[in-house]
């Protein structure tokens, strides 16, 4: 079982990120943790600190390249990163009464989930690659296995990154880089409480942050969950699409603005 000890986390102000740091955090683990509320990365480095982990913070877009590269290669020359999280994301759905997503909506959620992701990925890459150490994992979603009526855009968007990171995990195999693609279904959280609708099977941010550590340290290739959902969406697939498409409506959700 793979143990880390230099750690990047994007996105971890919240949900998923910050569950992610207090599972963590233990004495002798360095973090660097990026997101965009600074006040609340100051609670999550304060709580991964009392746990006897050394932590860094600092604002961050991940949609930043050059500033996401400076911040992460610095802490890397000083720690050597041997795990990566690419957990950075942002969620919309259709518009009031199933209209058509808000103009640029689509564009933002391409932008954060899907290039943000790359972007953190492509920061320590060459420097891995050349070490034959360390680990990624990229947090796509089980809507990128069976994409969410509702919320079009965000479902191609982790699609791409769940498609990226399995091409990713096949071109660094014997390069001495492991690759964990992370797909989680309703999660509680921030994103998860804007979600008015059906949520089967939702799991806690702590549990989710349990299982996708327990995967990452056995190297696991692909960590989906709840199982309960994810044997829903594959038998799902095999049915003919009409009645695919009725089974997924029976979800039928709408999403809130992230300022509501």
């Amino acid at each position: 079982m793979k143990e880390f000890h230099s750690i990047v986390i994007t996105g971890a102000s919240g949900g998923i990120g910050r569950a992610l740091v207090y599972e963590l955090a233990r004495p002798g683990t360095s973090l660097l943790l990026l997101g965009r509320n600074i006040s609340k990365l100051k609670e999550v480095s304060e709580e991964a600190r009392s746990k006897g982990a050394m932590a860094e913070f600092a604002f961050c877009d991940v949609t930043d390249g050059g500033q996401l590269s400076k911040l992460v290669r610095e802490f890397d020359a000083r720690r050597n990163v041997d795990l990566l999280v690419a957990n950075a994301g942002v969620s919309s759905g259709l518009g009031q009464g199933q209209s058509p997503e808000p103009e640029g909506h689509a564009q933002r959620l391409i932008e954060v989930n899907l290039i943000g992701a790359i972007n953190t990925v492509e920061t320590l890459l060459p420097e891995m690659i050349t070490r034959k150490a360390g680990h990624i994992a990229i947090v796509s979603s089980l809507a990128g296995v069976r994409p969410h009526a509702d919320m079009p855009s965000y479902s191609a968007s982790k699609s791409g990154l769940r498609a990226y990171g399995i091409a990713l995990r096949g071109w660094l195999r014997g390069k001495g880089v492991g690759v964990s693609v992370i797909m989680p279904g309703f999660v509680t959280s921030p994103m998860s409480a804007r979600h008015h609708g059906p949520k089967p099977f939702e799991v806690s941010a702590e549990n989710a942050a349990k299982i996708i550590v327990r995967g990452i340290r056995n190297n696991r290739s692909m960590i989906s969950f709840p199982w309960q959902l994810l044997l829903l969406i594959r038998l799902g697939n095999l049915l003919p699409a009409p009645v695919s498409d009725w089974f997924e409506r029976r979800f039928a959700a709408e999403i809130r603005p992230e300022n509501e």
